[in-house]
Order: structure tokens, then C-alpha cells, then sequence
């Protein structure tokens, strides 16, 4: 009995430390699916690595505003001026 107990409380702790994905709204669901249609070109119903590189810089963003998608890491802000740093020294 008391194997059963501690195992029951390891089943637990576990399922609580992972975390739960939020329901997708209406919205959501239907730009979900219309990326799939769009950019899953070998229909297996999500999208890889190279299936995501080919989104859109425009559907990137609808996505990253809807949820779907994490926020791009920023890129460096340009320099003022415009000067380059991979300009050769003059």
C-alpha cells in the first residue's frame, strides 16, 4: 500500500511540473490551420524547421500577434549614420 501511495505522489508532482497548454481561441485555431495549409509542404501536419524558415516576415508577424508564434530575437539596432561594421577601414 505504501508503494502505491509513493508512487501515485511521483505521478503527481510530475504531471504538475509540466506545463499546460493554453486552449487555442477561434482565431487562433483558423490562422493555425491556414499556415498548415500554406507552408506544411509535405502534409504531415505541423510544421519543421525548413517549413518555418519559409514563413513569411508578414505571417511571422500575424502569428507572433495572435500567439502562436514566440517574438523574432531583435536584431541589432543600425549604427547612426549608416555606417557599417563590416565596412573596411579607410
Amino acid at each position: 500500500m505504501g508503494i502505491l501511495c509513493a508512487t501515485a505522489l511521483v505521478v503527481s508532482a510530475q504531471d504538475a511540473s509540466k506545463p499546460k497548454k493554453a486552449k487555442l481561441t477561434a482565431e487562433q485555431q483558423a490562422l493555425q490551420k491556414e499556415m498548415l495549409a500554406k507552408y506544411d509542404t509535405n502534409k504531415d501536419g505541423k510544421l519543421d524547421k525548413n517549413e518555418k524558415a519559409a514563413i513569411s516576415k508578414e505571417d511571422k508577424e500575424k502569428m507572433t500577434k495572435a500567439g502562436l508564434m514566440k517574438p523574432s530575437k531583435k536584431v541589432a539596432a543600425p549604427i547612426p549614420g549608416g555606417a557599417s561594421t563590416n565596412a573596411p577601414a579607410h
